[in-house]
């Protein structure tokens, strides 16, 4: 699909001013979100702090109430064993601080003051006195007026109340410093409160007793029902335990058990969820483990609650307290005005983008004329010489730069073409997913036999031997592509014939990586694996014509040895055998084996006659031949050995007629040459390591030359003659077996030292003779 510059300018002006409104908005709107969201965090820390501050100044009248009577009572200031007077101070510090539950005072013999707040009672206030004098223990209960004046007296002969069995004697009496009480429901107010004692000391470790002040703690819930956290924000007080102390419902905060007593709810069964989530995150094996001030995050029903939980007041006092409310309590004003800014925006980029179309097509007018000239050009009815249409000097030199790619791509791809259909390799291009070919140069059809038209419908398969193994340029299960391929296998011409072909294969991609085609050359190398053959069928037969000509160099070499020994048995018998027969009295068995000895050594030297006929009798087979492809391929035999003594191989061949001898034998005679001139060079330390080979005419016959550049031979060494040799590990039969090979063709071997060094070894063998 084809887009309009002009569309895509204004869409793009009107888009860039649409998408620059909403970052505006949202970056408004974010930063006030998160400004709020800060506002909102601070907000509830502050409710936390006053919170703490506000249970603090709640409870804190009640450790210096409890500690003032007690040090009144201490210092005598108030006789404590005195009812009457004791109760008067207690009733004074209960009218003092309103959040006092009571006040009460018990002593080490059982004896107790208590002062309370009565409801639906004879008198706002109670007081019951208990006196223990020996076993006698009595019981009264009076109501007072806010003027201390008695209104009723009574006496509870049923009351067994013992302070020292209460939990805040004990503790106090045990610690000896003022102590408060877990949290708890009063038994007779039903009320949530607490109790704080302090001990009234009579010596260093000595008690005298001690004085308590209960407080109800609900006026703390009605604090915290009266704070105002946005619209549905809230704060509550747990203990350390998990009991939830203070709630804006106070109705939430109290459970009876089975056995009808009353106690705080737990925050893992509190009736309140979103309180339950609040604390959640701090809360470990039902205890409430808060170091610090604690912000966070949390979801309850689809909405998100922003939530601070606040260190313990104090460690007599290890309250944790928790605020929390919605994040929409504080952002959604914004997310209403986000929505009206979204709409503005819109109405502006539409606004922008009608006034953007008429700039575009303003900016665009001359790239059209610029793109109707290139079509033009491209379309062959415009010269590119042609002046330019009025235009942005920009598009002017983009259209200079593109006409000198145009042109330096043209060129390219002739240079490529040339090459292509020119060069003296088979070349074709095959098709990356099909493997069929789309190009073929006129060397590809000479070795194919097919013409480029026959070659288009073809794959390279087509072409493959069908007893070679496969050409893949495809590989694995998904038919990937192979990038190089390098192989040498047999492909049938046109017509059935096989040749032997070197193929390399090279992927060609694009710029975005992907397989565009193959390029592939092709070389006939049939002469070249002829000529491999020739070669590895000469090394064998050499080979195999050594071992022979060495061991019948041997045998020939035992039978002259042993033939004479032979003769002088035989003449030595026949002596014998004469002297035996001149005696008269001979002995018959003595003739007899004289006779055996003569006839044995005659036979032997039958045998050994006819070894050597044997091994004179076959001369092998003769044919004419070309000396200049044997010199070739036996220097190709030893071209090892050259490398590996750092020698230099040199021919001088000037043009020989063919030759008539033995070809294998003539090879075998060269390679022992060249090898023993190869072996002669690797002895020199410095110097040049050279071994030449030259041939020339000479009347009906043609020399052969092998040179080296070594130290040359010995005088003392006899050439030619059997086991005579300078090789540790050497038979010193080699120059023996050349010279017998050549003598057998009719030529003669020699040797001339060289100048200034060296040696040169020389053999003549026939020329082959002409058609007339």
């Amino acid at each position: 699909m084809r887009v309009s510059l002009g569309a895509l300018l204004a869409v793009g002006l009107a888009g860039l001013q649409f998408i620059a409104v909403l970052a505006v908005v949202f970056s408004s709107y974010v930063t006030s979100e998160r400004a709020l969201l800060d506002h909102a965090r601070d907000l509830l820390s502050d409710v936390g702090t006053n919170t703490i501050e506000h249970s603090r100044g709640f409870l804190s009248p009640a450790r210096g109430a409890a500690e003032l009577s007690a040090r009144l009572a201490q210092d005598r200031v108030i006789a404590s064993d005195v009812p009457e007077l004791l109760e008067q101070l207690l009733f004074q510090q209960l009218q003092l601080a309103p959040q006092f539950a009571g006040v009460y005072h018990g002593n080490e013999n059982g004896d107790f003051v208590y002062v309370m707040r009565a409801d639906n009672a004879p008198g706002p206030f109670r007081t019951k006195i208990i006196r223990v004098n020996g076993d006698k223990r009595s019981t009264e209960l009076i109501w007072r007026d806010d003027e201390f004046r008695v209104i009723e007296r009574r006496l509870d002969p049923d009351d067994t109340y013992d302070p020292r069995t209460r939990p805040w004697y004990i503790r106090a009496r045990q610690q000896l410093t003022t102590i408060w009480t877990d949290p708890y429901i009063f038994f007779s107010s039903q009320q949530p409160g607490i109790t704080l004692a302090s001990p009234v000391m009579d010596g260093p470790d000595s008690v005298r007793g001690i004085v308590g002040v209960d407080i109800e703690i609900s006026d703390i819930s009605d604090f915290l029902a009266r704070l105002r956290i946005g619209s549905t924000g809230r704060a509550l007080i747990i203990h350390r335990n998990g009991d939830v102390l203070a709630h804006p419902n106070q109705s939430l905060l109290k459970t009876k058990d089975a056995d009808g007593t009353l106690r705080f709810v737990d925050i893992r069964q509190f009736e309140d969820p979103i309180a339950r989530a609040a604390f959640a995150q701090v809360m470990e094996n039902g205890v409430a483990a808060v170091e610090e001030e604690t912000l966070s995050q949390f979801r309850y029903n689809g909405g998100t609650y922003v939530a601070v939980v606040m260190p313990p007041i104090s460690e007599h006092l290890p309250w944790t307290i928790a605020a929390y409310a919605l994040e929409s309590d504080f952002t959604e004003v914004i997310k209403e005005n986000r929505l009206t800014n979204i709409w503005i925006a819109a109405v502006v980029a539409a606004i922008t983008g009608i006034c953007g179309l008429a700039l575009a097509n303003f900016i665009y007018k001359p790239v059209r004329a610029f793109a109707v000239r290139s079509a033009l050009i491209s379309q062959g009815e415009l010269d590119p010489s042609e002046p330019l249409p009025k235009t942005y000097q920009e598009l002017e030199n983009a259209n200079e730069t593109l006409m000198q790619q145009i042109a330096a791509r043209r060129e390219t791809e002739m240079e490529y073409g040339s090459t292509f259909a020119l060069s003296s390799r088979g070349m074709a291009q095959i098709d990356a997913r099909t493997g069929r070919f789309l190009r073929v140069n006129e060397r590809f059809c000479e070795i194919t036999g097919y013409s480029a038209e026959a070659l288009q419908v073809m794959a390279i398969s087509d072409l493959i031997h069908p007893d070679d193994p496969p050409f893949r340029l495809f590989t694995g299960d998904d038919g990937d592509p192979v990038r190089e391929i390098n192989q040498e296998l047999r492909c049938v011409r046109r017509g059935g014939a096989a040749i032997w072909t070197a193929l390399n294969s090279i992927l060609i991609f694009n710029q975005q990586g992907r397989p565009l085609h193959f390029v592939l050359t092709m070389d006939d190398i049939t002469q070249a694996k002829h000529t491999e053959e020739q070669i590895a069928e000469l090394s064998k037969d050499l080979s195999n014509l050594s071992r022979d000509n060495t061991m019948g160099q041997v045998a020939a070499g035992l039978a002259h040895e042993l033939n004479q020994p032979l003769t002088a048995i035989a003449q030595n018998a026949d002596s014998a055998l004469y002297a035996v027969d001149q005696m008269s009295a001979a002995n018959p068995e003595l003739h007899a084996t004289l006779e055996e000895i003569a006839e044995q050594s005659v036979r032997a030297g039958e045998i050994i006659r006819a070894l050597r006929a044997f091994i004179r009798r076959d001369e092998g087979i003769r044919t004419d031949f070309d000396l200049s492809e044997l010199v070739a391929q036996t220097q190709r035999l030893v071209i090892a050995e050259a490398r590996a003594a750092n020698a230099t191989m040199t021919t001088e061949l000037e043009d020989l007629p063919p030759v008539n001898a033995n070809r294998l034998q003539i090879a075998q005679v060269l390679v022992n040459l060249l090898r023993n001139a190869i072996e002669a060079v690797a002895e020199n330390t410095e110097g040049e390591r050279r071994v030449t080979v030259r041939a020339h005419r000479l009347g009906k016959q043609v020399l052969v030359t092998v040179a080296d550049t070594g130290p040359g031979v010995s005088p003392d060494i006899s050439l030619f003659t059997d086991f005579e040799t300078t090789k540790p590990s050497g038979m010193g039969l080699g120059l023996s077996i050349c010279q017998s090979i050549v003598q057998a063709n009719d030529g003669r071997l020699w040797h001339e030292r060289s100048d200034p060094r060296g040696a040169s070894f020389r053999f003549t063998v026939n020329a082959a003779e002409m058609p007339s």
